[in-house]
């Protein structure tokens, strides 16, 4: 299952096709857990969250928690160059498909409903930083009000502090309504969250 295609015999005894099932796994895992958790939430900010949950950026850090690169170390000490083994270890693309290639062989062994919560559980850091830190809130509320037929606009209300630490006031506007206001250290970051309190405030997200 760690065997790296750089010294399998060929690429279908590596970990290669593991990954391809285990990128399902994961992708439905998460899916399911997102749509349960979160009713409210529309389709479009759904995909978005699992898109980042299942990146490989995302895979590589759950890898990496899970300490996945030591087992590649493990059994590929005696198959590959030291320096090259190191730098494997650390690639992020390696650490992500390792992981993939991990839940498919789970998946296998027990079947999805055994794995499925422990899956949730080793991305749970995941999930909670795309809903607090990743989600494009004004792309949501656009799209959101767009199916309303409904805009938004936003403006700067204030600006506070000297020029290398500034304090962004913005409100969003709503059919010539404010109906969220927002604080960032950058006019963007102001209107982001401002579009955060409108789709809470009409009960979107």
């Amino acid at each position: 299952m760690f065997t790296h295609s750089s010294w399998a015999p060929d690429r279908a005894s590596s970990y290669e096709r593991l990954e391809f099932l285990g990128d399902s796994v994961l992708e439905l895992a998460i899916a399911h857990a997102l749509y349960n958790d979160y009713p409210d939430f529309s389709e479009g900010r759904l995909a978005k969250i699992r898109s980042h949950v299942v990146s490989r950026a995302s895979c590589a850090v759950v890898a990496r928690d899970l300490e996945l690169g030591a087992r590649l170390q493990t059994i590929g000490r005696e198959l590959i160059p030291e320096d090259e083994l190191g730098r494997l270890m650390k690639n992020r693309n390696v650490l992500a498909a390792l992981l993939e290639a991990s839940l498919a062989a789970l998946f296998l062994e027990h079947g999805f409903r055994k794995i499925e919560q422990a899956i949730v559980e080793a991305f749970a850091a995941r999930i909670e930083y795309a809903l607090t830190s990743h989600v494009d809130f004004k792309t949501e509320l656009q799209e959101a009000l767009a199916r309303r037929g409904r805009s938004v606009s936003y403006s700067v209300l204030n600006v506070a502090g000297p020029p290398h630490d500034r304090t962004f006031t913005c409100a969003a506007t709503v059919d010539s309504e404010q109906v969220g206001v927002g604080h960032g250290q950058s006019k963007k970051a102001a209107e982001q969250a401002a579009a955060q309190e409108v789709l809470a405030n009409l009960g979107i997200s």
